[in-house]
């Protein structure tokens, strides 16, 4: 049997988790809101529709969720570039030497479902993997289409100058009914990513129990001590917890 010495490492900052969690509380608000709207309920009441108002306290919801999930996003932007290097943007994409070894270690073992014979690769991710970072700049560009038609539609019924901004895309995408659909395709992006995303997480979590789940509320993984000390001896590249 093969043992490890797994040491407490510090990967996600507080702003990122505070991100993460304000992040899928908005886009659950924004989906469940937004099937409501493309799809609403034929409720029959013999009372006036604005003595109801029910779809429009529904509108509400979702347009205060979006522009929590906006601003939350223009956060993590900024965060990018001054949080720690799990938090960097070059995290996310395939900017060194390693990283194709990374992703196909990642495709085979949780699309292929095989087992790694090289124990070493077990522990090649400390913070993303490098799949993990690719669909996160898919999701990243998916949050941007959400962004830009979801406020473009918004900005025929606000006066706030944050979504006239966008007033140029609707008629850019050659009216409402192409916006829509766009925003409503990109919705059941966000919904697969879901999906696949929780399943990934507790998957890596049993497989390699290193903390996947908790590290998203306390910050702390566990690596292995062996690759710790083998990256200190080049360049210190982890924050461990102090004592």
């Amino acid at each position: 049997m093969i043992t490890k010495n797994f040491q407490r490492v510090y990967i996600w900052e507080l702003p990122v988790r505070i991100f993460h969690w304000v992040n899928v509380l908005a886009i659950l608000v924004l989906i469940t809101t937004g099937l409501f709207i493309s799809n609403p309920l034929a409720i029959l009441s013999s009372a006036e529709a604005s003595e109801i108002y029910w779809f429009g306290t529904v509108r509400f919801i979702h347009f205060t969720a979006a522009y929590i999930f906006f601003f939350n996003m223009i956060f993590r932007i900024y965060w990018s570039f001054v949080g720690n290097k799990y938090a960097s943007w070059r995290a996310m994409l395939p900017l060194h030497k390693n990283w194709f070894e990374n992703f196909f270690h990642v495709l085979k073992v949780d699309i292929l479902l095989q087992n790694e014979k090289n124990p070493e690769f077990s522990d090649i991710s400390v913070g993303h993997n490098n799949i993990a970072g690719i669909s996160y700049v898919v999701l990243f560009l998916l949050a941007l289409l959400q962004v830009f038609t979801g406020f473009g539609l918004y900005s025929s019924t606000s006066q706030w100058w944050l979504p006239q901004l966008f007033a140029w895309v609707v008629p850019f995408l050659g009216g409402d009914f192409m916006a829509r659909t766009l925003h409503h395709i990109a919705t059941w992006g966000f919904i697969l990513f879901i999906f696949i995303h929780v399943y990934l997480v507790f998957y890596h979590d049993w497989l390699e129990g290193r903390g996947e789940v908790s590290s998203m509320f306390g910050g702390y993984k566990f690596v292995n001590k062996k690759r710790i000390n083998s990256k200190k001896k080049s360049k210190k590249i982890v924050e461990t917890e102090k004592i």
